[in-house]
């Protein structure tokens, strides 16, 4: 099987151009799509539980009558869990406990906590940090099933406190997928409901009889669900907007080349469009990737969609030394940074643009994506550089806090009133002169 995956050097004239030309990616946006979910949103929005129901039995040629009906009790997500294989099961239970514990540790970590301090005259200064009321939880349906991001969703948001968590996944045909109710179960969702699509982000958004409205809508959906998130987001809040899967692997050439070439598989398999470049400064290693990747595709039962995706956006790149793989890899800002090297640590340090690092030869980045512990909800299209991996500091909220004391009213009063005057605002100084005693 012949595979033209593209080889770059970054020694070579033109190696920018070429790999903005690697990294090139714009998210299209389909005028009949945006046209679609701009009338369901409102439809929606507009009668509630009726249009829910209407879109949900046509698109997912389901019969209920009610979007109550479609609500799932928990009794159904019990018998799921235990309808499972018992070695299935096991992994689940294993991985849900091993993200629960991450993220605890992340609540304490992250800054979590309300804090306060006081100034000499007594003024008390602070933040009080607060849970979300609610979060809604997008889990897609169909053909794809995703257990593993039903608990990177559910998880976070159950250890921040959040009070209720509403996940919607559509159902076609009526067909559940039982791994995905029982990570509901082990993830601590509250409500199911089976709906889907813009209908159902519109739902989470607005609110309708029967589906609450929620403060915050995360999880990965088709690009009807894309553009119903983008659309809605400043009526909830969003997690993001993400593109193609991405990896990118540094390795000093010490790594099996099989092993390497996998990675690389790992994510091309999600879509054509994903993306899987090596970085290495040994030419020879190179080739062994190369041919490892072209002994291994042809068991791939993804085999087309990896070939695909590794001729279309895939790279094998020479560089001039390890150094400069971690330049080139701040630059690329990847979702998922594989350091594949004997001393991957010499080498993190030097990375500052990455939404998840794997380090050392044995952290695969499909450990990450089911039960390392970590959020596998990362930042993908260079997004790295300003934003951060899904976590608990996602479904918290912070209010400053400012109890001003009689003695500070004095000192701050003075301020604000010369800087409100400055701007011309004179109700602004009036209003803190009115509480100074020389005024009073």
């Amino acid at each position: 099987m012949s595979i033209k995956i593209r080889k770059l050097d970054s020694s070579a004239d033109g190696f920018q151009k070429a790999l903005r030309a690697v990294l090139a990616f714009q998210a299209s946006e389909d005028e009949a799509i945006e046209r679609s979910v701009a009338q369901i949103l409102a439809d929606v929005k507009a009668r509630g539980d009726e249009a829910v129901l209407e879109y949900t039995n046509k698109f997912d040629r389901l019969k209920a009558d009610s979007v109550a009906a479609l609500e799932l009790p928990l009794s159904e997500m019990e018998a799921a869990l235990e309808g499972l294989e018992p070695k299935r099961r096991a992994a689940l239970e294993a991985a849900a406990a091993r993200v629960r514990g991450y993220h605890e540790k992340q609540r304490i970590e992250c800054g979590s906590h309300s804090w306060h301090y006081t100034e000499a005259d007594g003024t008390v200064l602070g933040q009080k940090v607060t849970p979300l009321d609610r979060a809604g939880i997008y889990v897609p349906g169909g053909k794809a099933a995703y257990p593993s991001s039903v608990l990177m969703n559910a998880i976070p948001a159950r250890v921040a406190g959040v009070k209720e968590i509403v996940m919607v996944v559509p159902t076609p045909d009526g067909v559940k997928n039982p791994l995905v109710l029982a990570a509901a179960l082990l993830g601590g969702v509250d409500r199911v409901f089976t709906i889907g699509g813009a209908q159902a982000v519109a739902a989470l958004a607005y609110g309708t009889q029967s589906v609450p409205a929620v403060d915050k809508i995360c999880g990965p959906g088709n690009a009807y669900v894309a553009s119903a998130k983008r659309r809605v987001f400043g009526t909830v809040g969003i997690d993001m907007i993400a593109g193609p899967s991405e990896i990118l692997v540094i390795c000093d050439a010490t790594t099996d080349p099989r092993w390497v070439a996998m990675d690389l598989f790992s994510q091309a398999e999600h879509d054509e469009l994903a993306q899987s470049i090596l970085l290495c400064p040994d030419d020879d290693f190179i080739q062994r990737v190369e041919d490892a990747i072209v002994e291994l595709l042809p068991a791939m039962p993804r085999r087309d969609v990896i070939q695909r995706s590794l001729e279309d956006r895939g790279a094998l790149i020479k560089v001039k030394d390890m150094a400069e793989a971690c330049a080139i890899a701040n630059d690329i800002a990847p979702e998922h940074l594989e350091i594949s090297a004997l001393d991957p640590h010499q080498w993190a340090a030097q990375i500052h643009n990455a939404g998840a690092m794997f380090l050392g030869r044995y952290t695969s980045e499909s450990l990450g994506d089911y039960c390392a512990g970590p959020n596998h909800v990362l930042p993908t299209s260079r997004t790295a550089r300003f934003s951060s991996p899904l976590g608990v500091y996602d479904f918290m909220k912070r209010s400053s806090v400012i109890e001003v004391s009689a003695d500070g009213a004095q000192t701050l009063g003075e301020i604000a009133a010369e800087l409100a005057y400055g701007e011309g605002l004179q109700a602004h100084a009036k209003s803190a002169e009115y509480r100074m005693k020389k005024v009073g």
